[in-house]
């Protein structure tokens, strides 16, 4: 394990032998934290949360944010198939297992959400709080589509400038919100140094999990998933421009739900960045809560 930026590496084997990778921030007595990014994403989009998460409260706590199969530092898988949230709900709880971490509060973005409501149905128990951010049960299939769309059709940048003009000009109007250092901070995520080029962050293998989908065909919903989520605290949270999660799928989680708070997040869409605004207090501020309710 070594020291970077904050955080350590670690490095765990996969139940099929896979070399995969996970950040760990702090050290403290406090409920830890795991966060699970997107699809295309890694743990790099939760480093400035993950600083503030770690260092709050009387004693800090433990924060890991994970790089799926495929992703980040972790290895790629030779079969694409592989990249299923299932698989990758399970090789969390083997990261988990590997470091010791018996539950924490979770937080998923996008696709990270989606592999919590597996782990609520594969290890509820793991589960002491749940931060979901832009996602829900029900997906607005036209959302997807469009991630499709762009991650299909997305430019090639030969420099970090050039890819922070171009995450500007295909998202920017849905994130009026964001400034420069936002921009820039997420195009620094997003992609990686290659052979003296830049080329995202991921295996290329990753889009035919989302091309082979059948939009003409409803998309599966995971309300009975969700309801596992119901004995747990739970804060959803939502971009006001998003187009996957749509607001009257978070009244009805909402409805179904006795212990959820809401918060909608103006000037942005899917989904929005966790370190901006007032999101980090807000998540303090609930992994706190939960962390009270688990110990009673």
């Amino acid at each position: 394990m070594t020291e970077t930026d904050g955080s350590r590496d670690f490095f765990y084997t996969s139940s099929d032998a896979l070399r995969l990778h996970a950040r760990i921030y702090g050290s403290g007595g406090g409920l830890p934290v795991i966060c699970l990014p997107g699809l295309t994403r890694n743990a790099r989009d939760f480093h400035e949360l993950a600083l503030h998460l770690s260092r709050h409260g009387e004693t800090g706590r433990t924060v890991v944010a994970f790089d799926y199969r495929g992703r980040g530092e972790s290895e790629r898988d030779a079969n694409w198939r592989n990249y299923d949230v299932r698989v990758e709900a399970g090789d969390v709880l083997a990261g988990l297992t590997a470091m010791g971490i018996e539950h924490g509060v979770f937080i998923g973005t996008s696709r990270g959400g989606l592999i919590i409501h597996v782990l609520a149905a594969m290890r509820p128990g793991v589960l002491k709080g749940v931060v979901l951010n832009d996602v829900g049960p029900r997906i607005d299939g036209a959302g997807l589509a469009q991630i499709r769309s762009y991650l299909e059709r997305a430019p090639k940048p030969n420099t970090l400038e050039e890819a922070v003009a171009i995450q500007r000009g295909a998202h920017g109007q849905a994130f009026s919100a964001l400034g420069d250092a936002d921009w820039d901070r997420q195009a620094r995520a997003n992609y990686r140094q290659e052979d003296g080029r830049l080329v995202p962050d991921y295996d290329p293998a990753l889009l035919k999990t989302i091309t082979s989908i059948d939009f003409n065909e409803p998309l599966p919903e995971l309300w009975a998933q969700f309801h596992g989520l119901t004995t747990v605290p739970l804060l959803a949270i939502r971009g006001a421009n998003s187009k996957l999660l749509s607001a009257d799928t978070l009244k009805e989680m909402e409805r179904r739900h006795p212990d959820l708070e809401a918060v909608t997040v103006e000037g942005q869409g899917h989904a929005p960045l966790l370190e901006t605004g007032d999101l980090p207090a807000t998540i303090a501020a609930f992994v706190a809560r939960a962390e009270g309710k688990a110990r009673h």
